[in-house]
C-alpha cells in the first residue's frame, strides 16, 4: 500500500513519490484534484530539486502548453469521460524524442547544436500518447546523442543540461543514455516517462534508478522523430515506478507506423500488456542464467553477485526451473566484437544527417555530422567544459563512407552473434522461456542490443552502506552506497508479454522498490494538498 497526503477535508491523496497511474486516475476521476493540480504539483517538486537543492539536473525543460493541455483534459473527462489510462496523465519525454515547436518545446538531444530547430511533426510515440490523453509534461535531461558523443564522456552529462546525478547518492552515476527519465520518474517529478535504447539506454537508468524499464523489441515502437543512433538497434520504451505503469504505457505507443518499416514487421495483434501482470507468470517456466556473459564483466561487485543468487532463489520459489548454467554460444566473441561499432558508427553518419536535412530550420546552421563536430569545437564555451571535450564517437562516424562491404559483414555478424549463435541459441538448447541476469554492466545488454530484442528490468537491491565509493567521471560516483540495481529478463523478438509477466511476479514477490527511498534532500517535499491550498 503505498503512502498518501491528506487534503483538509480529509480526502486522502496519493503521494506523489509513489503514486501509480491508476492511483491518479482514481482521484481524477471521483473529483479529488484535477490534471490541473497533478501539472502545478509535478512542476512544484521539479523546482524543489532540478536546479535547487541537490541539484539533480534531470530536467532539461518544461512543457509551457502542459496547464493548457490539462485544462483541456479536464474538460473532456467531465463531459465525455477518460479516452484511457493515461487520459490527464503527465509524461515526461527524453529530450530525443520530438515534439512540435509550437507547443513551446525543444528536441535537442542534449545539444546547443539542435536548439531552437524546428521538427517537422511530433514522433510517432508522442501522436499516440496524445490520442490516449496522455499531458506531456517536459523534456528530460541524457546523454548527449543518447552517449554517441565520447566514448568517455561521463553518463547524465549533455551540454545543454549539464550533469544529470542519480537521487540515491548525492552526485551518484544515474546511468543513460535515458538519464534525466530515470532519475526524475525515481522520485516522481513525472508519473511516467519514455526513453530510448541502442544499447543499455533504458535498461542501466531504470536499474540505477531503483525503477522498472522496458526495453522493447526492435520495430515494437515507432522511432519516426527520434533523434537516432542506429535504426538496426534504437528502440523506445516506458520507464516507470512499477511493471503495472510500463505495461499500461507500452499497450498505447506499441504499433505498426508507416514511418518506420521496421514497425511492418511485428506481429499483426499487439497484445494488452496489462494482461501480462500474473503473479503466478514464473510457475512452471524454464529460465536461463548465461552466467559467461555475467562472468566476463570483472567489475561486478560481490553485493551483485549475492543479491543475484538470492533472485535466483525467489525465482525458483515462484515456481520456475531455473538453468545455471546456460551460456550464449558466442559470448565470449560478443565480448570481443567490434561489430557493434562498425554499425552504429555508419548508421549514425547516414541517420543524423537525414534528421538534419529533416528539420524545416536550424538557427545553429549545422546540417550534418561534419558540421557538428565544427560547431563543437567552435564553441567550447557550451559544448566542450573542462574534462567534457571528447567528440571522438562523432569524428568515427563521420569517417565512414557507408553502407559498404564492411558494413554488411558486421551487421551480418552482429546477428549470428546475437541472435543465431546467441540468445536463440541458447533458448533452444535449453527449451527455456527466457533469459536472466543483473542489469549492471552494458555487457549484460549487448547481446538483446545486436539481436534486436527485449528487455524488462525490475528493482533487485542496493549497493551496501559500505561498498567502496568508486568514480564514474569528473563529479560522478559508482558504485557507492544506497545505488540501486535491477534484475533483466530478456528473451527473443516479441516476448514482451511473457517477459512482463516474469518481471511483475519477482516485483510483487520482492517490493525491492519501497525497501529504501532516496537520500532526504533529494526527496521533493511538495504534494497535491500543498498546490490545492494554493488555489
Amino acid at each position: 500500500m503505498f503512502a498518501t497526503t491528506t487534503k483538509s477535508d480529509g480526502v486522502a491523496l496519493p503521494d506523489l513519490y509513489e503514486a501509480s497511474i491508476a492511483e491518479l486516475q482514481a482521484g481524477l476521476h471521483a473529483g479529488h484534484f484535477t490534471s490541473v493540480d497533478l501539472v502545478k504539483a509535478y512542476f512544484a517538486r521539479i523546482e524543489e530539486v532540478n536546479l535547487k537543492g541537490p541539484m539533480l539536473r534531470a530536467i532539461l525543460e518544461l512543457n509551457p502548453s502542459a496547464l493548457e493541455q490539462a485544462a483541456a483534459l479536464d474538460y473532456k473527462r467531465m463531459s465525455e469521460g477518460a479516452r484511457s489510462p493515461l487520459h490527464g496523465i503527465p509524461i515526461l519525454l527524453k529530450d530525443n524524442i520530438a515534439t512540435l515547436s509550437s507547443e513551446g518545446m525543444n528536441t535537442t538531444a542534449g545539444s546547443f547544436s539542435l536548439l531552437g530547430s524546428i521538427v517537422p511533426e511530433d514522433a510517432s510515440v508522442v501522436k499516440r500518447l496524445r490520442k490516449a490523453g496522455a499531458i506531456i509534461l517536459g523534456k528530460g535531461n541524457m546523454d548527449e546523442f543518447a552517449h554517441f558523443r565520447g566514448d568517455n564522456l561521463p553518463s547524465g552529462w549533455s551540454g545543454r543540461g549539464g550533469q544529470n546525478t542519480n537521487a540515491y547518492f548525492p552526485n551518484g552515476d544515474p546511468c543513460g543514455s535515458s538519464s534525466g527519465p530515470g532519475v526524475a520518474t525515481s522520485i516522481g517529478l513525472a508519473t511516467v516517462s519514455l526513453g530510448t535504447e541502442t544499447d543499455g539506454s533504458i535498461v542501466c537508468p531504470s536499474s540505477n534508478n531503483n525503477i522498472v524499464g522496458i526495453k522493447p523489441t526492435v520495430g515494437l515502437t515507432s522511432r519516426a522523430g527520434v533523434v537516432p543512433i542506429s535504426a538496426h538497434q534504437d528502440t523506445v520504451g516506458p520507464m516507470a515506478r512499477s511493471l503495472t505503469d510500463a505495461a499500461i504505457v507500452l499497450s498505447v505507443i506499441a504499433g505498426k507506423d508507416d514511418n518506420d518499416n521496421y514497425t511492418l514487421a511485428q506481429p499483426s495483434r499487439i497484445p494488452d500488456y496489462t494482461e501480462a501482470l500474473d503473479l503466478n507468470a514464473l510457475r512452471g517456466k524454464r529460465i536461463g542464467v548465461p552466467q559467461r556473459a555475467f562472468s566476463n564483466d570483472t567489475d561486478i561487485d560481490e553485493a551483485v553477485n549475492v543479491a543475484f543468487n538470492r533472485a535466483l532463489d525467489i525465482i525458483r520459489s515462484l515456481g520456475a526451473t531455473v538453468i545455471d548454467p546456460a551460456d550464449l554460444p558466442s559470448a565470449d566473441e560478443i565480448s570481443l566484437s567490434t561489430n557493434e561499432t562498425v554499425v552504429t558508427d555508419v548508421d549514425f553518419k547516414i541517420q543524423i544527417n537525414a534528421w538534419f536535412d529533416s528539420l524545416k530550420t536550424n538557427p545553429s546552421g549545422v546540417r550534418s555530422l561534419a558540421d557538428l563536430i565544427k560547431f563543437n569545437d567552435d564553441h567550447p564555451e557550451l559544448e566542450k567544459p573542462p574534462q567534457l571535450e571528447e567528440q571522438n564517437m562523432l569524428i568515427r562516424s563521420e569517417a565512414t563512407s557507408g553502407f559498404d562491404d564492411a558494413f554488411y559483414e558486421a551487421l551480418a555478424f552482429d546477428e549470428e552473434l546475437g541472435k543465431t549463435r546467441g540468445i536463440d541459441a541458447t533458448l533452444t538448447a535449453h527449451q527455456l522461456d527466457a533469459l536472466v541476469l543483473p542489469s549492471v554492466r552494458f555487457t549484460i545488454t549487448s547481446p538483446a542490443a545486436i539481436a534486436g530484442y527485449p528487455i524488462v528490468t525490475v528493482p533487485l537491491d542496493f549497493y551496501p552502506d559500505n561498498v567502496a565509493i568508486g568514480s564514474a567521471g569528473p563529479t560522478t560516483f559508482y558504485p557507492a552506497p544506497g545505488i540501486p540495481f535491477g534484475l533483466s529478463f530478456f528473451g527473443t523478438a516479441f516476448t514482451e508479454f511473457d517477459l512482463i509477466g516474469f518481471g511483475f511476479a519477482f516485483e510483487q514477490r520482492t517490493k525491492t522498490r519501497s525497501k529504501r527511498k532516496a537520500f532526504a534532500a533529494a526527496i521533493p517535499k511538495m504534494q497535491l494538498k500543498d498546490v490545492m491550498s494554493q488555489g
